[in-house]
């Protein structure tokens, strides 16, 4: 096989990477077919085995990238949907934008790999470029390969590593079936396969150590384009009054992201009876709420009055979609945030924090986009009993973005070994468990609400207590004795 991609003329080889990239793609939500996500590493490890120069690599690494992450970030095209006369023309650029932009990173893992010499130094590189994309420009760690593995038992090696300890884990695993696969030994040809099958084997479903405390979580389906309607919100307000007030009184109910269609200080009566609704439970509820001139992404705590007794606001904002960079520059070039509706965008919040809810103990909130920063939700200053997600997944249409959003939310709750409570304006609002583990879940596009159990914490995960330091200290380093290699072998040829 590798003399075969060898011999390809290179517009074979380079129609060939952008392939691998797709399959890849397969691995992740909604798809699901999880040994692709090793196959395409595997393959990688093929493709820099018979490159010529780093050029080349970095060349053959951008198209694996380029059709990785044209299929996976597809439905970043559905928010230019939502008021499609204005927007919908950006759609295909902000695709071709995103996906170009992310495939640089492992154009630089490739390259800089073919550079140093042996093709092992991708295990290291490769990752390194990953860890790099969760923080380089504020970071977009979206569609990293671990997040195919969520829920197969290898998955919980998050719990130990973190994202970025599971990629490197990931890539040792890709040279070894690549070495394994093509291998003339049968021996090893099986070993490859077995490798293969690691990534099919599911989490085990033992029943998780549950509290005695139930969260309801209320999932009205307001379409984008009609939540901030005034004709129709109130159809949405309505269903989210009628579901907090029904059946047995809970012991926190959770409303999802900007689920009010209105500022905090220009709701009081809407809030009393969201209050009033929770029948002596807290509300927890996602809203816009205004600072002097600063509009920020919020989530308050109401009491039984209605009341405003906590407050959290969003700190790590969307690029383009909450506020917009060098926006002096780029509003010169007509360039807008979907923010811009309301001003000049969102004001940050001071950061994570945790929010007490008495019996319940104590929560991490995070809303929307927090969720895909494994590093953030590990940055509070005292460990939580659970985190809590309010999202408008709305905003991601009803296919792939919404599912793979959750897969996220079930990456942060088995490196934390913290219970995460979900609540999803359109979809899929669920009780995850400490191994990842959706316990109970209201699907996509459906109107009401759940409760669930809160399931116990674990104790603190090696990864909690560590974050990425260590496995970054060590990726350098292993980066640097490889460049150290090749300087010295220079010298002595």
């Amino acid at each position: 096989m590798t003399l075969r991609f060898k011999a390809l003329p290179l517009w074979g080889q380079s129609i060939f990477a952008i392939l691998i990239g797709m399959l890849g793609a397969f691995a992740q939500a909604p798809f699901g077919l999880v040994p692709l996500i090793l196959v395409m590493m595997a393959l990688g490890f093929l493709i820099l085995s018979v490159t010529l120069s780093a050029r080349n690599a970095a060349y053959l690494g951008f198209l694996i990238g380029f059709g990785y992450f044209l299929v996976t970030l597809h439905w970043i095209t559905s928010p230019f949907q939502v008021d499609a006369e204005q927007h919908a023309w950006m759609a295909p650029f902000a695709l071709l934008f995103m996906a170009s932009g992310m495939a640089l990173f492992w154009s630089l893992a490739f390259g800089a790999a073919r550079f140093l010499g042996p093709i092992w130094t991708l295990v290291v590189t490769w990752p390194l470029v990953e860890l790099l994309r969760a923080y380089v420009f504020t970071g977009f760690p979206w569609a990293s390969p671990p997040q195919a593995l969520v829920d197969v038992v290898v998955g919980q090696g998050l719990a130990w590593g973190g994202p970025h300890g599971m990629m490197l884990g990931l890539s040792l695993l890709a040279l070894l079936s690549f070495k394994s696969l093509t291998s003339s030994k049968i021996s090893q040809f099986c070993l490859g396969i077995a490798m293969l099958l690691l990534t099919v084997l599911p989490t085990p479903r033992s029943d998780a150590e549950l509290t005695t405390h139930t969260i309801r979580l209320v999932q009205p389906n307001a379409a984008q384009k009609d939540k901030w309607n005034p004709d129709k919100s109130r159809v949405f307000i309505d269903r989210l009054l009628q579901s907090t007030r029904a059946g047995e009184i809970p012991d926190l109910v959770l409303w999802p992201e900007t689920s009010v269609p209105h500022l905090a200080q220009n709701a009081p009566r809407l809030l009393e009876a969201a209050g009033a609704a929770g029948r002596g439970a807290p509300v927890a509820l996602g809203i816009l709420r205004a600072e002097n001139t600063t509009l920020f992404n919020s989530m308050i705590v109401l009491n039984e009055a209605g009341q405003i007794t906590q407050t959290y606001d969003k700190h790590h904002l969307v690029p383009f979609g909450e506020y917009i960079p060098l926006r002096p520059i780029l509003s010169a070039l007509g360039m807008r945030a979907m923010a811009d509706m309301f001003g000049d965008g969102f004001g940050r919040g001071e950061g994570a924090q945790v929010v007490d809810f008495g019996p319940l103990g104590k929560a991490l909130p995070l809303i929307c986009y927090e969720a895909v920063f494994a590093h953030d939700v590990g940055a509070t200053p005292e460990r939580p009993n659970f985190l809590m997600q309010l999202t408008n997944d709305a905003w991601f249409g009803d296919f792939a973005g919404p599912k793979q959003h959750l897969a996220q939310a079930q990456m942060r709750a088995i490196e934390q070994g913290l219970p995460m409570a979900r609540a999803a304006n359109t979809g899929i609002s669920a009780m995850i468990d400490p191994y990842g583990r959706i316990t109970d879940s209201l699907g996509l596009n459906e109107a009401g609400y759940i409760d669930a159990r809160l399931p116990m914490p674990l104790s603190p995960t090696f990864y909690s207590k560590s974050g990425d330091l260590p496995i970054g200290g060590l990726l350098l380093l292993v980066a640097l004795m490889a460049l150290l290699r090749k300087m010295t072998l220079r010298r002595i040829s």
